[in-house]
């Protein structure tokens, strides 16, 4: 059953499967909030683990950076391995003056400067957007868990740097999409969307801001590995919710 990129049995990954983009965080996700952890895949390092929480199956895998990588390990997941829903849960850079350091975006539609949706042929522009049910159930766990939360459009990024040395001009290439309302940056939702959609499945990007493109702040990469627990736990809610 093992895939180029995935050394596993079907049955090894849970029905829904948590997507950090470091394998770190993978590892600090299975030891320090599953059961009986188990690990089902280590290609690559991507460290993939399945356990359960509160008495129900969830697995973690890394997703590593970049749309490539993302739409490699989601759709071998979800076309291979029997999984139904993916939570990608990753960091993101905010946009917007509202969104400050920590709060947790849920991508309700992933914008992207990527020309990964040409694979599929259409005649047309694709909008790759997030499950309903997935992005209501997170949504009312947030709002339970008193959690600070905003739900809106983020960009997927194919690029981290790009050719736009002049920070002054990128700053302005960053400005036209938070003038159309997008929250926040990162660079796999998008595909991660796609591939949901073109297989039946159920995805949703839950996203912790680690800096801020408006002030300047951030956080460090210890900080990105380990402490975003609140967005950890938002999604293991999400996931135990779902199964019922």
């Amino acid at each position: 059953m093992s895939t180029p990129h995935i050394k596993a049995e079907l049955g090894d990954f849970a029905k829904t499967v948590l997507m950090p983009g470091d394998p770190l965080r993978s590892e600090f996700i299975a030891k320090n909030f599953l059961r009986e952890p188990r690990l089902v895949n280590n290609v690559r390092g991507v460290q993939g683990y399945t356990g359960t929480y509160k008495g129900v199956p969830v697995s973690v895998m890394a997703s590593g950076m970049g749309m490539p990588s993302m739409a490699i390990y989601s759709y071998e997941l979800f076309k291979f391995f029997g999984v139904e829903n993916i939570i990608r849960v990753g960091s993101i850079g905010s946009m917007s003056e509202k969104v400050q350091l920590r709060h947790i975006i849920l991508g309700e539609g992933a914008c992207t400067n990527s020309n990964y949706g040409a694979n599929y042929n259409l005649p047309g522009t694709f909008a790759p957007t997030a499950d309903f049910s997935l992005l209501r159930c997170a949504a009312e766990t947030a709002e339970q868990l008193n959690l600070p939360y905003h739900v809106g459009n983020i960009l997927s990024s194919d690029t981290f740097y790009n050719d736009e040395d002049d920070l002054e001009t990128r700053e302005t290439s960053l400005a036209k999409w938070s003038k159309m309302g997008v929250l926040g940056v990162e660079m796999e939702a998008a595909a991660l969307y796609m591939n949901a959609a073109r297989l039946g499945k159920k995805a949703l990007a839950i996203c912790t801001v680690s800096d801020s493109l408006v002030t300047g702040e951030a956080t460090t990469s210890d900080e990105r590995q380990s402490s975003f627990t609140q967005m950890m736990e938002l999604a293991l809610e999400t996931a135990v919710k779902m199964d019922k």
